[in-house]
C-alpha cells in the first residue's frame, strides 16, 4: 500500500495514454516555436557576454505549461493538455536553443571573423567572416547527425545501464507535478511577477544608464577599486537566476576566481610592466596583459576537461566490463534477472518504452551514413533531393575549402564513439564535454593542416562539427529520459528533436545576425559583449598550427602551472568525501572570470545567497518555487535583450546618464561646472 500511495503512475491511470502521432499537435510546435525564439535571445545574450549558460530543460518545461494552459483555457474546445505534450515541447524548445550554443556563435564560429582575428594580432589572412546564409547552410548540415547516432544506444543508456541523466529526471519530476497537483497554479504566478520584474528591471538599467562611458551597452555598476582594475557588479536579473540555478560550488568558484585573478593575479603582473612584456603595448594587446588572461584561462579549462574526460573514458571501460560481465553471468544463470524488485512505475515505464522504442537501427545507421556523404561530397546537382540541402549551405569543402573532405570523414568516423562517451557521462555527471571534444578537434585537425594551408579555420570549423554531434546526441538522452518517466514515446522524441534542431538552424543564426548588426564591438574586452570564448577559441586554433613562441615572458610557465592546478583540484575533489569535496572550487568555474571580469560573480552568488536563505527558512517551499523565480528573472531580463537590440540598431540612445563619483572628484566636476 505503502509503494502505491507514492507511485506516480497510479495517479494517471485514468488518463488515456495517446499514441505517439498525437503527442505530436500543432499547438505543441506553435508554443515551441515561440519559446525558441525567446529562450534564444537569452542563451545569446549570454553566449555573448560569460558564455556560461544555464541548464535549460526546467524553465522550458515550466514556460510550456504556462503557454498551454493559456491555450487550453482560451480554447475550451481543444484537446486535453497532457504530460507528453508538454514533454514534445521541452524537448522541442531544448534542442533549438540548443543549436545557439552548438552553433559557436559566441566561441568557435565568431572565433573564425576577422574582428577576433584581429583582436589575436593574427598576422595572415585565415579567417572568415559570419554570413546568414553560409552559417545556416553550415548548421543544417552537422545538426541532423546527433540524434541518429543516439538511436543506436538508447535502450542501453536507459534500460540496461539504467543512467541517471540528472536534468532529465528533474525536468520529469517537474512535469508530473504539474499534471498532478495544484501547486503548478501558484508558480505560475510566481513566475509571472518575477518575469515582469525582471522586464522592467532590465528597461530601468537602460534608461538611467551609467557606467565608465555612459554609453548604450552600459548599466549601472556598483563596487570598488581592485588596484588599477575594476571589480563591480550590476545587478543583473539573467545572472541572479542562473545563480539560483546553478550549483553553490559552480558560483563560489566564480568569485574565487574573480578574487584571485582581478583582485590578486593582474595587479601583480601589471607591476612587471617593462620587464615581462612591453610598457608601450596597448591594454588588449596579446603580446601583454592580455595573454595571461586568455592563456590561464585555457589552461584551467583545458586541464579540466583533460582529467574529466579521462575520468568518464576509464568510467565508462569499467562500467561496460562490469555490465557484460553481468550479462555473462545473467545468461548462465537466468535466476539473475529477476524483476521481483521493481516498482510499479518502473515496471510500466520500461514496458511502454520498450513497445514505443521500434525505431530499426538501419533507419539510424542509415541517416548518419548519408548525411555524411552529402556533407562530404559533391554530389550530382540534378538530383531533386539534394537541391535545397545545396541551396542552403552546399557541402561542408564548399563552405569552408580550408577544411578537406578526408578530415571531415576522419572527423564522422571517431564522433560515434565520442558521442557515445559523451551521453554515457551525462548520464553520469550531468556534465556535457562536448566543448572538450571541440577543443581535441581543434588540436588534432588545426596541427594536420598547419598554418600555410588555413589550419586555424579548419581546427575551428572541426570543432563546430565536432561539437553538434557530440551534443545533439547528449541533449537527445536527456530528453529520452524525460520522456521515459513521463511516458512518452521515443519516437514522438526523436521527431520533437529533429523539428527543434531545425527551427533552431534558422533561429539562432538570424538572433545573432540582430546582435552581431547591432553591436560593432562584440568580442572586444571592454566592450558589452566580450564574447570571451571567441579569442579563446581563437588562440587555441593559433597555438595549434604555430607554437608558443611570441607569448610574453613566463606566460607559459605560468600556465603549465594552472594547468596542474586544474588536475590536482579535479584529485583533491575525487578522493575526499563527497560532504567534503563539495567545498573544493572547480577549476573551469574559476577559469571564467579570468578573462571577461568579476561583474557577474557577484550577482550569481547572491542568487545563491537567497536561496540558500530561503531553504533555511523554508526547504520546501523554495524546492518548489525557486525554478519559477529563477526562471522568471532570466526570461523577463532575457526578453528585454530584443527591444533593447533593436534601439541599439535604430540609434536610440538612453536619455538619462548616470555616473557614481567619490566626493573629491564630484567637488572637482561641479567646480568645474560653475567655472
Amino acid at each position: 500500500m505503502a509503494e502505491e500511495s507514492s507511485s506516480v503512475e497510479k495517479s494517471y491511470e485514468s488518463e488515456e495514454l495517446l499514441p505517439w502521432r498525437k503527442q505530436l499537435t500543432a499547438r505543441a510546435f506553435v508554443v515551441s516555436l515561440f519559446l525558441s525564439a525567446l529562450f534564444t535571445f537569452i542563451v545569446m545574450n549570454i553566449n555573448l557576454t560569460t558564455g556560461l549558460i544555464p541548464p535549460l530543460n526546467v524553465s522550458a518545461a515550466l514556460l510550456g505549461y504556462v503557454f498551454l494552459k493559456i491555450w487550453t483555457k482560451f480554447h475550451h474546445k481543444s484537446l486535453p493538455f497532457t504530460r507528453q505534450e508538454n514533454t514534445v515541447i521541452q524537448t522541442c524548445v531544448v534542442a533549438s536553443v540548443s543549436v545557439a550554443f552548438t552553433g559557436g556563435f559566441g566561441s568557435y564560429l565568431l572565433a573564425m571573423s576577422q574582428r577576433i582575428n584581429e583582436l589575436s594580432e593574427a598576422k595572415d589572412n585565415d579567417f572568415k567572416n559570419p554570413s546568414l546564409g553560409w552559417i545556416i547552410g553550415f548548421l543544417f548540415i552537422v545538426s541532423f547527425l546527433g540524434p541518429f547516432l543516439v538511436l543506436l544506444f538508447r535502450k542501453r543508456m536507459i534500460m540496461d545501464f539504467k543512467l541517471t541523466y540528472p536534468s532529465g529526471t528533474a525536468t520529469a519530476h517537474l512535469i508530473n507535478s504539474f499534471h498532478t497537483s495544484r501547486g503548478a497554479k501558484k508558480q505560475v504566478r510566481t513566475l509571472g511577477k518575477f518575469f515582469s520584474f525582471s522586464f522592467l528591471w532590465g528597461f530601468f538599467q537602460w534608461f538611467f544608464t551609467a557606467g565608465k562611458d555612459c554609453g548604450f551597452n552600459s548599466f549601472p555598476t556598483f563596487g570598488l577599486k581592485a588596484y588599477q582594475n575594476e571589480f563591480y557588479f550590476d545587478f543583473s536579473a539573467t545572472y541572479v537566476g542562473v545563480g539560483m540555478i546553478c550549483p553553490y560550488t559552480i558560483n563560489i568558484s566564480l568569485l574565487l576566481g574573480a578574487i584571485l585573478s582581478w583582485g590578486l593575479m593582474w595587479p601583480l603582473i601589471e607591476k612587471k610592466k617593462g620587464d615581462w612584456f612591453s610598457a608601450e603595448l596597448h591594454a588588449s594587446s596579446f603580446h601583454g596583459l592580455q595573454s595571461y588572461k586568455v592563456f590561464f584561462f585555457i589552461a584551467l579549462t583545458l586541464g579540466d576537461g583533460i582529467y574529466n574526460f579521462v575520468k568518464v573514458l576509464a568510467t565508462t571501460i569499467l562500467h561496460l566490463f562490469s555490465e557484460l560481465k553481468k550479462d555473462v553471468n545473467a545468461v548462465s544463470n537466468p535466476s539473475l534477472r529477476s524483476t521481483s524488485g521493481v516498482s510499479f512505475d518502473d515496471n510500466l515505464r520500461t514496458q511502454h518504452f520498450l513497445k514505443e522504442l521500434q525505431i530499426p537501427s538501419r533507419f539510424a545507421i542509415g541517416g548518419y551514413v548519408i548525411l555524411a556523404v552529402i556533407s562530404i561530397t559533391t554530389l550530382p546537382r540534378f538530383l531533386p533531393l539534394l537541391k535545397l540541402y545545396y541551396m542552403l549551405g552546399d557541402t561542408l569543402p564548399h563552405i569552408f575549402p580550408q577544411l578537406k573532405w578526408y578530415y571531415i570523414l576522419v572527423l564522422y568516423v571517431i564522433a560515434p564513439v565520442l558521442a557515445f562517451c559523451n551521453a554515457y557521462g551525462t548520464g553520469l555527471t550531468d556534465w556535457s564535454l562536448a566543448s572538450a571534444y571541440g577543443k581535441l578537434a581543434i588540436f588534432i585537425i588545426g596541427a594536420w593542416a598547419g598554418a600555410t594551408h588555413g589550419g586555424a579555420v579548419a581546427g575551428l570549423a572541426a570543432c563546430g562539427v565536432m561539437i553538434n554531434i557530440v551534443a545533439t546526441a547528449s541533449d537527445l538522452m536527456q530528453d529520452f529520459k524525460t520522456g521515459y518517466m513521463t511516458l512518452s514515446s521515443p519516437r514522438s522524441m526523436f521527431v520533437s528533436q529533429v523539428v527543434g534542431t531545425a527551427m533552431g538552424c534558422v533561429i539562432s543564426p538570424c538572433v545573432f545576425w540582430l546582435f552581431y548588426k547591432a553591436f560593432d564591438d562584440i568580442g572586444q574586452p571592454e566592450s558589452a559583449y566580450p564574447a570571451p570564448y571567441a579569442t579563446v577559441y581563437r588562440n587555441m586554433a593559433l597555438l595549434a598550427v604555430e607554437g608558443v613562441s611570441s607569448l610574453p615572458k613566463n606566460c607559459l610557465y605560468l600556465s603549465y602551472l594552472f594547468f596542474a592546478a586544474a588536475i590536482v583540484l579535479n584529485l583533491i575533489r575525487d578522493l575526499l568525501e563527497k560532504k567534503v569535496s563539495q567545498y573544493i572550487p572547480i577549476p573551469t568555474a574559476m577559469a571564467i572570470p579570468f578573462y571577461i571580469g568579476p561583474y557577474f560573480a557577484i550577482d550569481m552568488c547572491l542568487g545563491s545567497l537567497i536561496l540558500f536563505v530561503w531553504e533555511k527558512i523554508n526547504k520546501a517551499k523554495a524546492d518548489a518555487f525557486a525554478p519559477a523565480v529563477a526562471s522568471g528573472l532570466i526570461c523577463g531580463d532575457g526578453i528585454w535583450t530584443l527591444p533593447r537590440s533593436i534601439l541599439a540598431l535604430a540609434g536610440v540612445k538612453p536619455p538619462i546618464c548616470m555616473k557614481f563619483l567619490s566626493r573629491t572628484a564630484n567637488v572637482k566636476v561641479t567646480t568645474f561646472l560653475a567655472t
